[in-house]
């Protein structure tokens, strides 16, 4: 008999930036209190986790103490794995308390509608109240004062902003600082979909009436043209048709283009809300059912094939001359979906391109 085979190893879990940030900060204050720097340093993050992380850097002078922790995202794909989160602590005598500041690498918010108000370092709430916690808990066993500058660097973090979504959305000169929990859960795309909400928020705030949002470069090359929309307004919503549409429902705007290759608007009409091909595949016979059902001239044979094919792609060619209106059937079942999705409350459009962004079909509600 042949061995079972063995089970695929668990994939690591890391932390945040917010939860690294937290850490060096409990560390320079430490040792800007005249206690040493503890190395290794141990948090409580949110949910009641107590992780311990070993200092990168330890420096300090008169009035000033800095340390820094190298994030681990554990085995998730995260842009910032690896990066050096530094966190410089330096006294103040204004009686004015904690002030956060940018320090390399490190955005700056620039846009309302994010949670951090315009001019503010990009430390989100969760990571200031993670600091804020720490620094009291801190004050109250040491002694030590909390008129404090509290800065927060990631040495080449402005490279790394320009891989995601913070110029998008308004964040200047960095990434932001970021996590709700402190754990970084690998391959749940966490900060993909906290960044589509924060921009349909930046697009309220602003007072858009039309959004678009996204799967990919192409169809937003052809959306923007086609409506001269503002990079604002562009939701990169990639894979998470149900993370967007979702927060839709909570936070409408009054006009919503979704658009899309063939495929991935088939997952939608279909009902995926993930459309990523790890997590849904096109239903080939459905397809294939709704081909026949729009070409009653289409041959046994081309049916046939419509049903063997491998990818949504081969059935659209094999459509032939009836491409417009099977690319038209799924728009506007998409668009169906999204409107149950999204709770009805939105005037909703669906655009099908193709690989060279040529709209093939627009079905839409206004």
């Amino acid at each position: 008999m042949s061995p079972e085979p063995a089970a695929a190893p668990a994939l690591r879990r890391g932390w945040t930036t917010g939860a690294c940030a937290t850490a060096a900060v409990k560390a320079a204050f430490q040792a800007l209190a005249g206690l040493g720097f503890p190395d290794p340093v141990t948090i409580r993050l949110p949910k009641g986790q107590t992780p311990t992380f070993a200092l990168q850097r330890q420096e300090q002078g008169t009035g000033w103490a800095r340390a820094s922790i190298v994030k681990d995202a554990g085995d998730d794909p995260d842009v910032t794995d690896r990066a050096e989160v530094i966190a410089t602590l330096r006294l103040r005598g204004d009686g004015a308390g904690i002030r956060f500041l940018a320090g390399e690498g490190v955005g700056t918010v620039t846009r309302a509608g994010l949670p951090i108000p315009p001019g503010e370092p990009a430390i989100n709430p969760v990571p200031r109240r993670m600091i804020t916690e720490i620094l009291e808990e801190g004050a109250i066993r040491t002694g030590q004062g909390l008129d404090l500058d509290v800065e927060i660097a990631i040495p080449g973090g402005a490279a790394l902003a320009e891989k995601t979504l913070n110029p998008r959305l308004g964040i200047a000169g960095g990434l932001s600082i970021l996590g709700t929990t402190g754990i970084v859960i690998p391959y749940s795309c966490s900060s993909w979909i906290h960044s589509i909400h924060r921009g349909i928020d930046v697009a309220r705030a602003a007072g858009l009436g039309h959004v678009a949002a996204c799967t990919g470069s192409t169809s937003e090359r052809t959306v923007q043209a086609l409506y001269d929309l503002p990079d604002m307004a562009l939701l990169d919503m990639g894979d998470f048709a149900g993370g967007t549409l979702k927060y839709l429902k909570r936070q409408p705007i009054e006009r919503v283009t979704l658009a899309g290759g063939f495929a991935k608007l088939a997952k939608l009409a279909q009902g995926r809300l993930d459309l990523h091909s790890s997590r849904s595949t096109v239903d080939i016979a459905d397809l294939a059912a709704e081909l026949e059902s729009l070409a009653p001239d289409l041959g046994p044979a081309q049916g046939e094939a419509a049903r063997q094919a491998v990818s949504a792609g081969e059935v659209l060619a094999i459509a032939g001359p009836h491409q417009a209106a099977l690319a038209a059937r799924i728009a506007a079942r998409a668009r169906a979906t999204a409107l149950e999705a999204s709770g009805g409350r939105l005037a909703l459009e669906a655009i099908v391109v193709d690989r060279a962004g040529v709209v093939l079909a627009r079905v839409h509600g206004w």
